[in-house]
């Protein structure tokens, strides 16, 4: 068996990102696509926050399973897997469009991404130091929402009616398959995983768990439910793509700001000054008209909710070891996906007030801004405590 230095060092992170890419541009798409074509396949548009919800429901049960496939399987195998069971779950949608059937497939669509998303984090993440795991993690950070931006532009050129906008997204999804199939050499070296403790989980940092918690009950709803709220608010569906593909390329633009200043400041802070950041991107949602300063608020509010994420998994993975990297990111993955099934539920509950979805938003991201500000402030007096003793 390898060593971790000798791992690191066989880990090369170019199949993962460009497979990343591909995939990242499919699922941006899927997201927005799916509830903006409920009425075209026979469907309830209420059944969107439900299909929302149930993805990240399979979202948090593959956090719970993959690592044993993947410890098993490699990281290579497993990604191709995953993307295969995406692929078959795209299918099952097309040829039986019923309520219980899409529910279904969507449960089995987050399971698979969770593969993905443990496969491809814990592949960059096996890097031998603080800064190169953060620089891996803004690349990694930037194909997925850059990706994701992409495919919010399919929707004013493929639209969301009829049956071949989602053959667009398989036929991403076969490309994306291609990537470590073709390029079989950078996996990182097989080896046992080990899993972390109960006692080690309970012992990751608590600002990284709220962080992963929270970036679910942010981007759950804002891929879930956002398309829905913009194109009740505009008046082309081109500019309902334009303005989702504003919040995501936000969320890519912040990530080489992120990856530069997370391993130089408290991250706590961090955190704390990026929803802050946020409640500015709402504020601007909801009072702006101008197509262009709400695009430009949609972006702010893009860059500061797909921050916390990146920031806070690498919290949690600073001072662990490569082994048990992936037993880590199942966890923060399982903290997110936790707070993913409960955002689009919770976010419902506002939806009879106006801008129902943004005063949830504001919500999520203030209390946020207070917890972590609270959180700097007593490591601040910790450290000042410890050098005075």
């Amino acid at each position: 068996m390898l060593d971790v230095a000798d791992n690191c060092k066989s880990n090369n992170p170019t199949a993962p990102v460009i497979g990343l890419s591909f995939f990242a541009v499919a699922s941006g798409f899927l997201m927005s696509l799916i509830p903006l074509s409920l009425g075209n396949f026979g469907l309830s548009p209420d059944l969107a926050p439900w299909l929302a919800s149930i993805f990240y429901l399979g979202l948090l049960l593959g956090a719970l399973r993959v690592e044993r496939l993947i410890t098993k399987m490699g990281h290579r195998r497993g990604f191709v897997l995953f993307l295969t069971l995406l692929i078959a779950s795209i299918v099952a949608m097309l040829l039986l469009p019923h309520a219980g059937i899409w529910l279904g497939a969507r449960l089995l669509a987050g399971f698979a991404v969770a593969g993905v998303f443990v496969v491809v984090e814990s592949w960059l993440l096996m890097a031998n130091s603080v800064k190169a795991r953060a620089r891996r993690l803004g690349i990694y950070m930037a194909a997925l929402y850059g990706g994701s931006a992409l495919g919010q532009l399919a929707i004013g050129e493929l639209g969301t009616q009829g049956v071949l906008p989602y053959l667009f997204v398989i036929v991403l999804l076969m490309m994306a398959i291609l990537a470590p199939v073709l390029i079989r050499s950078g996996e990182p070296a097989h080896q046992a995983q080990l899993r972390l403790s109960f006692a080690e989980s309970a012992s990751l940092s608590r600002p990284a768990i709220i962080g992963c918690l929270v970036s679910g009950l942010l981007l759950g709803p804002i891929y879930g439910l956002m398309p829905v709220y913009i194109d009740n608010q505009v008046d082309e569906p081109t500019q309902t793509g334009l303005l989702m593909a504003a919040i995501i390329l936000g969320g890519m633009a912040v990530q080489p700001l992120i990856s530069y200043l997370s391993p130089r400041m408290d991250k706590r802070l961090l955190m704390a000054m990026c929803t802050l950041v946020g409640l500015v991107g709402v504020v601007g949602a909801i009072e702006t008209s101008a197509l262009q300063l709400k695009a430009l608020s949609y972006f702010i509010l893009g860059a500061a909710s797909f921050a916390l994420y990146p920031i806070a998994i690498s919290l949690a993975c600073d001072r662990l070891p490569s082994i048990k990297i992936v037993s880590a990111t199942e966890v923060m993955l399982l903290c997110y996906s936790l707070g993913s099934v409960a955002g689009p539920l919770l976010a419902l509950t506002l939806s009879e007030k106006r801008h129902g979805m943004m005063l949830y938003l504001a919500i999520c991201l203030l209390s946020t801004c207070l917890y972590m500000l609270l959180k700097s402030v007593q490591r601040l007096d910790g450290q000042t405590d410890s050098l005075q003793n």
